[in-house]
């Protein structure tokens, strides 16, 4: 199984995201990440979709979405070739003693802090998803009692394939 990154323009149009999302459903395909949020310019939305296939679904895939009446633009991002990231937050149950190690880790990983209470912390990371998951190995000796992940949004990365509109 391979896993490959899509990264639509779409119009912005009521109803986009489920007719994108319909058609994963009625084929059969599982969306492992999806992301959307409207562009610099607001009559486009950019939408992220990450799935797994073999070779001949993964292009079946993509010629469908093409096909779509809303997609203006559908690109693949290629590892080296493009900028990927995802937000996680992450709240875990810390007491007062166990906070620093906690604050340690955090700091390595570059991530922030975003809220404490007597019982619990809420931890803000982004990153690529190698990053956040040793980061979640690492707590994983304190009770993670809520996660909450952005999925995957990315670009391409220069200036050759970038879609201008008038």
């Amino acid at each position: 199984m391979k896993r490959r990154v899509f990264s639509l323009l779409v119009e912005n149009n009521p109803g986009v995201t489920s007719h994108i999302s319909g058609l994963f459903s009625r084929r059969g395909y599982n969306i492992d990440s999806f992301s959307s949020g409207v562009t610099e310019n607001p009559l486009y939305t950019r939408i992220t979709i990450v799935a797994c296939g073999d070779e001949e679904i993964l292009e079946q895939i993509e010629k469908q979405l093409a096909k779509l009446e809303d997609v203006v633009d559908i690109k693949t991002l290629e590892p080296g070739c493009s900028v990927t990231r995802e937000l996680i937050l992450v709240k875990i149950r810390a007491k007062d003693t166990e906070r620093q190690p906690i604050i340690n880790v955090t700091e390595i990983f570059k991530g922030k802090i975003v809220d404490v209470t007597h019982d619990s912390m809420v931890i803000e990371l982004t990153g690529q998803q190698d990053k956040l998951t040793r980061f979640l190995d690492l707590l994983s000796g304190y009770e993670i009692l809520e996660l909450a992940r952005t999925g995957i949004t990315g670009l391409s990365r220069g200036t050759a394939d970038v879609k201008k509109f008038e």
